[in-house]
């Protein structure tokens, strides 16, 4: 994968069995089949992927049976840990096994200050110097916002390690340039309009069920920049942002598809029924079930 990154990917769904441990074939089934019908590649372990409540010896599991399969160019791997060595771990051992392009958050939990946070990716790329770094923006989980300035200094210091950023705070999409560097949406609500002021594409939790849509609406862009499609794109992302907990919706739409995704590790659930009905009226007024077969 080339530092100039660019498309649509999706921040991808882990699968669980009926203890809690992680499905590794059917995670892989998943995220298989949004790049084989959809184009779409895979963030793993992210916020969607559940990846703070994922243990570290199932992600080393996960990305040795990763490493086997055919789609390692579409690939992002997501740390989710607050602890510096834990993250430095993962990164050694998926770049032995083949993948070099990570996402990362900040810290989350303690408060972040621009120093600390510079210290934290400094370390990183000292003891990991093959790394290629996608930051991770958002505040609402980390408590952190990453600033213009910050960002201009990491990428400055370390450009052949810091080479994107995916902003779902939201503060920067629209705005912030630099060489070689690829910004990404967090939402599809953004996808058009960032494209148009060069981003990248989008990393997002809803292109699990929405990828085909983006995808056409990335390519569109690409051949006539714009895209008739955008308008259904916005408003099936509301459908989900108005649920007001993404991961569990798209857990409660594709659990009416395979049963295996209503496993949740807690603290994390399906919708309420009444939630999981008016959530599936809309998508069925906006004619999108992805299974004809589920009841709105």
């Amino acid at each position: 994968m080339s530092e100039n990154l660019k498309g649509v990917f999706a921040a991808t769904m882990s699968v669980l069995k009926a203890d809690l441990s992680l499905d590794i074939k059917e995670t892989l089934n998943h995220a298989k089949k949004q790049l084989d019908d959809n184009g779409v590649g895979s963030a793993f372990f992210g916020s969607t992927g559940c990846g703070q409540l994922i243990s570290i010896s199932e992600k080393k599991a996960f990305i040795n049976a990763l490493s086997k399969d055919s789609f390692k160019e579409k690939v992002l791997i997501g740390t989710s840990s607050n602890s510096l060595n834990d993250t430095i771990d993962i990164m050694k051992h998926s770049i032995k096994v083949g993948f070099k392009n990570f996402l990362i958050m900040n810290v989350a939990y303690y408060k972040n200050e621009d120093n600390g946070v510079y210290n934290f990716y400094k370390n990183i790329v000292k003891s990991v110097p093959e790394s290629k770094i996608i930051l991770y923006n958002f505040s609402k989980l980390s408590g952190y916002a990453f600033t213009p300035e910050i960002t201009k200094k990491l990428i400055k210091d370390f450009p052949k390690n810091i080479i994107g950023m995916k902003d779902s705070t939201g503060n920067l999409w629209e705005n912030f340039k630099a060489k070689n560097f690829s910004m990404f949406v967090g939402s599809e609500k953004k996808l058009l309009n960032g494209l148009k002021v060069g981003a990248a594409g989008c990393i997002s939790a809803t292109t699990n069920v929405t990828g085909t849509l983006a995808k056409k609406v990335f390519d569109d862009f690409n051949k006539n920049g714009e895209s008739k499609d955008d308008t259904k794109l916005k408003a099936l992302r509301t459908v989900f942002d108005d649920t007001g907990n993404l991961v569990s919706a798209l857990h409660t739409l594709k659990s009416e598809e395979n049963k295996a995704f209503a496993n949740l590790l807690p603290p994390l659930e399906l919708l309420s029924e009444d939630k999981k009905k008016e959530m599936l009226k809309k998508l069925k007024d906006l004619n999108f079930l992805p299974n004809k077969n589920i009841a709105a």
